[in-house]
């Protein structure tokens, strides 16, 4: 009765603790999830999880099914990995480039896991600002790209991590953080601190302030912390993903808002060349990148499937 896809819907309903958001993540239908823990359970005469539980939560035998999961996903993993190992080989060179170098700290526990099971291919970061990340996959300068903005290019893949939300960042003090949320006139005024890269990478200047015709002043920064220090300090305002500043969010050592009465929601993509997205090692550690990503960083999203229509953020004057 049980198959793959049965382990793996009973693994995302554990891990999201909801009904829409596994279905999501397996790309299904919610009512085709429903239906196939429903056949789970007639054909074993067992619940899998408490009715009426919110978020999901397991019964002993559900808890016992989804360790089963886990272990069968894990050993089915390995097993391909290694069936790759023998036909393409163990070795090779993954340079990767993330536009800010602070950060950095997301993406090194999944290193540390790849370099586990792939100890011979040769890991390294490629830092600094770049005009032109992807650029740097033609140029042989790099094998994996991380960026937040997709533009169609010639044998490159875009692989999807998640999506997340860029919340805008102010002082605890600052007028402003009385407001539900932010519209672009909020920060006609301000002092607007990011990053120095091309505004179009922005998406606060891209999807909001510059439809809405609103300037504000700038002033730019290399380091996350020298931008959430200028924040804290009443010197400027910025708009971070929240699932790298969560901590300083959490000390309230900054105000975190949403940007419009919807959010300003992103993605975040790794790039690769088309012939290095054939790479065992590269699609594994897109895999780990994943995995870990989901299991270590707050308020991350799956990606939609294709064909999904997802709703499109107006500029609010």
């Amino acid at each position: 009765m049980l198959e793959l896809r049965h382990l793996k819907t009973l693994v995302a309903l554990a891990e999201t603790g909801n009904l829409s958001k596994a279905a999501r993540r397996v790309h299904l239908s919610q009512p085709a999830v429903s239906h196939q823990v429903r056949g789970i359970e007639e054909a074993y005469e067992i619940e899998l999880f408490e009715r009426k539980s919110d978020p999901l939560k397991l019964t002993a035998a559900g808890q016992l099914l989804v360790e089963l999961a886990y272990d069968v996903m894990r050993r089915l993993q390995n097993g391909e990995r290694d069936l790759a190992r023998i036909a393409q080989g163990n070795a090779g060179q993954l340079r990767i480039a993330v536009e800010c170098h602070s950060c950095f700290d997301w993406l090194m526990p999944s290193m540390d896991v790849f370099r586990e099971h792939w100890p011979q291919v040769e890991l390294d970061l490629v830092s600094g600002f770049h005009a032109d990340p992807v650029g740097l996959l033609a140029e042989n300068r790099a094998d994996l790209v991380i960026v937040s903005h997709a533009k169609k290019r010639e044998d490159v893949v875009f692989h999807p991590l998640f999506g997340y939300e860029v919340q805008a960042l102010l002082s605890r003090h600052h007028p402003l953080s009385r407001k539900a949320y932010l519209t672009a006139s909020d920060f006609k005024d301000e002092t607007l601190v990011t990053y120095p890269i091309p505004d179009d990478r922005l998406d606060l200047v891209r999807e909001v302030l510059s439809p809405a015709g609103v300037i504000p002043q700038r002033r730019k920064t290399e380091l996350t912390v020298a931008i959430l220090q200028l924040v804290a300090s009443g010197r400027g305002v910025a708009a971070l993903p929240g699932w790298s500043v969560q901590p300083f969010l959490d000390r309230k050592y900054v105000i975190g808002k949403p940007v419009g009465k919807r959010g300003l929601h992103s993605r975040l993509y790794a790039v690769t060349t088309a012939g290095a997205a054939q790479l065992a090692y590269m699609q594994e550690f897109l895999r780990i990148m994943r995995e870990v990503s989901f299991a270590t960083l707050e308020g991350i999203e799956q990606i939609e499937p294709k064909g999904r229509k997802e709703p499109t953020l107006k500029a609010e004057r």
